[in-house]
């Protein structure tokens, strides 16, 4: 029985920033953090704290795994991530994201849905942020 999704792939080109983006400017926790062998990148985990999903940082390269989809990561860098993010309170989050520097792709505005708005990484992943 499937229980719950273990984890997203974000492809990124500097694992570190990212890592400093999610961890530092959304509150990200970090849980994992190990290298995947010789002039391979590191696998990185973050997450909300107390989320079962995690997101994947990962830079794709010829050589790592998942290498026969390496052209197709590599365009995939800088489109619309593969998640969007939850929200409790939306214009608080985003008065606190202004503070921090994230740049918004889309102002939140409420919709009929309710409310949406977007953000960019340092890659310029455009992330989706509902409430």
């Amino acid at each position: 029985m499937i229980t719950h999704v273990a984890n997203v792939t974000l492809f990124v080109k500097d694992q570190q920033k990212a890592l400093a983006f999610y961890v530092d400017k959304l509150g990200f926790e970090k849980r994992t953090d190990q290298p995947m062998g010789p002039d391979a990148p590191h696998w990185i985990e973050v997450a909300p704290k107390g989320s079962k999903t995690v997101i994947v940082l990962y830079k794709p390269t010829p050589k790592a795994p998942g290498s026969s989809t390496y052209r197709r990561a590599l365009s995939s860098i800088g489109t619309f991530a593969p998640f969007v993010l939850e929200v409790k309170d939306m214009e608080a989050t985003c008065k606190e994201l202004k503070a921090k520097g994230v740049k918004f792709a889309d102002p939140p505005k409420k919709q009929p849905y309710g409310w949406w708005a977007t953000i960019k990484d340092p890659d310029g992943n455009v992330i989706g942020m509902h409430g």
